[in-house]
């Protein structure tokens, strides 16, 4: 899977997702992250991308054409139309669900704003999706479009060494997971609960399964009224 990510400060995404995980995926060629910088595209010789907003008000707007043209040069690369996610607080909140929708797709971008927002006209003309992280304000799109990267990313086929991961994790089944324990079998006078010693793997699956609805219950009760609502 190809991220496109369309951005003032492409070191910032280059030089986090090249760590970790993501890091490794890309080594293997299983995904791969191009920070295509807005300021390239820019007809400013100053490279400016921003100028003030018309009706008046506080900060900048990012001006449409650079965006535009870095988008075009993007679509015209691969050779098709893609997701392109807009990160906003405006946008619909990001989930593992989504997450599963767009680790379908092949190719996406995601459009990093910043300074008081992006002028509408180009939102307009290339925008799919507008997605929020949250409730609350960030001084850009950078951290979020690396959020989304990350969540969807692992959801690519032969980016976990084991795949089963992705399908046990908090959210999978609509319930947060359950607790997790690895060697010693006791620490600090805690020990690690008896069920998992067992070696009966029904019973653990059973246990895991009762935990993680206990802890969903009390941790996220929104999200156990949803559990509870999908199976009655």
């Amino acid at each position: 899977m190809k991220f496109y990510v369309l951005t003032l400060f492409p070191e910032m995404i280059e030089q986090t997702m090249a760590n970790s995980i993501t890091g490794r995926a890309m080594e293997q060629g299983h995904i791969s992250v191009e920070a295509v910088n807005i300021r390239d595209y820019t007809l400013d010789k100053h490279k400016k991308v921003d100028d003030y907003p018309y009706g008046g008000g506080a900060g900048m707007v990012m001006q449409a054409q650079p965006i535009y043209d870095a988008y075009c040069a993007i679509i015209e690369k691969i050779g098709h139309p893609c997701p392109v996610v807009y990160l906003t607080p405006q946008g619909k909140t990001f989930s593992q669900e989504m997450a599963k929708g767009f680790a379908a797709e092949e190719e996406m971008i995601l459009l990093c704003g910043h300074y008081e927002g992006v002028d509408e006209r180009v939102l307009e003309a290339i925008v799919t999706h507008e997605v929020s992280i949250g409730d609350y304000v960030l001084t850009g799109g950078e951290l979020p479009a690396m959020v989304m990267i990350d969540a969807i990313a692992r959801l690519v086929p032969g980016v976990l060494h084991n795949d089963d991961s992705a399908c046990t994790e908090s959210f999978e089944n609509g319930l947060l997971e359950y607790p997790q324990y690895s060697r010693p079998e006791e620490w600090n006078g805690r020990k690690v609960p008896a069920i998992l010693l067992s070696g009966d793997h029904a019973k653990v699956d059973a246990w895991r399964l009762e935990q993680s609805m206990e802890r969903t219950r009390v941790k996220r009760p929104d999200l156990f009224a949803k559990f509870v609502d999908k199976d009655a």
